[in-house]
C-alpha cells in the first residue's frame, strides 16, 4: 500500500512537469509561428540592409574606383567643387567620404524643384564619375526594414515591437531545449528532413544567442526612443544664413578644413554638411576617440563666410542616454568595424532568418509526421498557413503595405 502511494505521488510530480514543459513549448511555438511571415521578412530585409551600400556599389558603376588611384585622405575641396558645379541652380546638401578604398566619394544634391540625387566623384582627384538616383537599394532596404515604408511614427513601433516575440522565443528556448549548452558542436544529421531541420534550428540558435540578444536590446531601444524616450539633441551653433552660391561655398571649404584641423586634429572626417537656408555653417562629422558612436557625435561647426570654428562636439562628452542612442545603430547593423563586422552581421542575420523559417518548417513537418503524410513543400506550406491562424492576416497585410508604399519613396525624392 505504501509503495502504491509513493508511486502515485511520483506520478503526480511528473505530470505537472510535463504540463509545464508542454506550456513552454507552446509559447515558444506561438512566438515563432503566428507572425512568422512578418518576422522573417523584417529579418531578411535587415540582413540585406547591412550590406546595402555594397549592393549599391555592385549596381552603380559610378560608385566604383580603382583603389590604386586613391590617396590616403579625401580631397574634400575637389569633391566639393565637383558637387557644386553639378548642383547648378540647386544646392549641395552634404558630402560623404568613401567607406572603403574602392568606393567613390558621394554628394547629395537638391534640385530647384526639391528633387534629390547623388553625385559621385573620385575621392582623390574630385573627377566627376556619374549621377545616381536618390532611391537606391540602401534606401529601400533600410526604409522597409525600419518602418515598412510607413510614416516613421507608425512603422518603427510596429517593427520594433517584434523584439518582444524574439525575446519570448529566446527565453523559452532555454527551457524547451534541455541541456542546451551541449549542442554547440553537435553536427546536423541529414537522415531525414525533419531531423535535419531540427538540428539546424538548434545549432543556428545556439551560435546566434549573442546576436539574437543584441537585436532584442536594440529593438527595445528603438521602440522606447520612438515612443517616449528620445535622446536630447547635441549642442549646435546658430549662424546667420549666407546667400553665396554653391561654387563660392565650395571655394570656402579649404579655410574651414584648416581651422577644423586646428580645433580637433584627431577627427577622422567622414561627412560635411553644407550651409542651408536656415544656417550659414559648415558642419563636419567624423570619428575620434569615442567608441560606438555615429559620425554626427563628433561635430565641428564652422561659419561658411569666415571659416571660423564656432562649436566643437566630442562624442566622449555625451551623457549616458545620448551614448546609448548613438551606439544603437552601429550595434544593430554592425557598421562599427567596417566591412568585416558588416559581413559578420550579414552571416548571423541569415542564420536568424533561417531560424525563423526553419521553426515554421519544423512545425509543419511535425504535424505531417503525426498524420503520417509524406513531407512535401505544398502540403507543408498549407499546414503552416493554417497553423498561423488569424494572426497570418495582419502579418501579410503589413508586408504588402511595405511593398505598396515603395512608390512613395520615389515621390519623396
Amino acid at each position: 500500500m505504501v509503495a502504491v502511494d509513493q508511486g502515485r505521488q511520483s506520478l503526480a510530480r511528473v505530470r505537472p512537469r510535463k504540463k509545464a514543459s508542454r506550456l513552454w513549448w507552446e509559447v515558444h511555438q506561438w512566438a515563432g509561428l503566428k507572425f512568422s511571415i512578418l518576422l522573417s521578412f523584417i529579418l531578411l530585409t535587415g540582413t540585406l540592409a547591412t550590406l546595402s551600400h555594397e549592393i549599391d556599389w555592385l549596381l552603380r558603376p559610378a560608385m566604383r574606383v580603382d583603389p590604386a588611384t586613391v590617396g590616403a585622405e579625401v580631397n574634400w575641396p575637389a569633391v566639393a567643387r565637383t558637387a557644386a558645379v553639378q548642383a547648378g541652380e540647386g544646392r549641395v546638401i552634404s558630402l560623404e567620404g568613401p567607406t572603403d578604398p574602392w568606393f567613390a566619394a558621394a554628394a547629395i544634391l537638391e534640385a530647384p524643384d526639391g528633387g534629390l540625387s547623388f553625385v559621385y566623384a573620385h575621392p582623390t582627384t574630385g573627377e566627376f564619375q556619374g549621377i545616381g538616383h536618390w532611391v537606391s537599394a540602401q534606401r529601400i532596404l533600410r526604409n522597409m526594414h525600419r518602418h515598412l515604408m510607413m510614416p516613421v511614427a507608425i512603422g518603427v513601433p510596429i517593427v520594433s515591437s517584434l523584439s518582444f516575440l524574439l525575446a519570448v522565443s529566446l527565453v523559452t528556448a532555454f527551457v524547451v531545449y534541455k541541456k542546451w549548452w551541449r549542442g554547440f558542436l553537435r553536427p546536423v544529421r541529414l537522415g531525414d528532413l525533419r531531423t535535419a531541420m531540427g538540428d539546424f534550428h538548434r545549432l543556428a540558435g545556439l551560435w546566434s544567442l549573442w546576436f539574437v540578444a543584441l537585436m532584442i536590446l536594440t529593438g527595445f531601444w528603438y521602440l522606447a526612443e520612438q515612443t517616449a524616450f528620445r535622446a536630447p539633441p547635441a549642442p549646435s551653433a546658430k549662424v546667420e544664413p549666407t546667400a553665396e552660391t554653391m561654387v563660392a561655398l565650395a571655394d570656402r571649404l579649404p579655410a574651414v578644413l584648416e581651422n577644423a584641423r586646428v580645433a580637433n586634429p584627431d577627427l577622422r572626417l567622414e561627412r560635411i554638411l553644407f550651409p542651408t537656408e536656415k544656417s550659414g555653417a559648415f558642419i563636419l562629422h567624423g570619428q575620434d576617440d569615442a567608441i560606438l558612436v555615429r559620425p554626427r557625435a563628433n561635430a565641428i561647426w564652422a561659419e561658411a563666410t569666415t571659416g571660423a570654428v564656432l562649436q566643437v562636439n566630442d562624442g566622449r562628452d555625451l551623457n549616458l542616454h545620448q551614448r546609448i542612442s548613438e551606439a544603437a545603430d552601429p550595434l544593430h547593423f554592425g557598421t562599427w568595424g567596417g566591412l568585416a563586422t558588416k559581413v559578420i552581421w550579414f552571416v548571423f542575420g541569415l542564420a536568424l532568418t533561417g531560424l525563423s523559417v526553419s521553426g515554421v518548417a519544423i512545425y509543419a513537418l511535425r504535424l505531417m509526421r503525426a498524420e503520417r503524410r509524406p513531407a512535401a513543400w505544398g502540403a507543408g506550406l498549407a499546414v503552416s498557413w493554417r497553423g498561423m491562424g488569424v494572426w497570418r492576416w495582419p502579418a501579410v497585410i503589413l508586408v504588402l503595405i511595405g511593398f505598396l508604399l515603395i512608390p512613395t519613396v520615389f515621390l519623396q525624392a
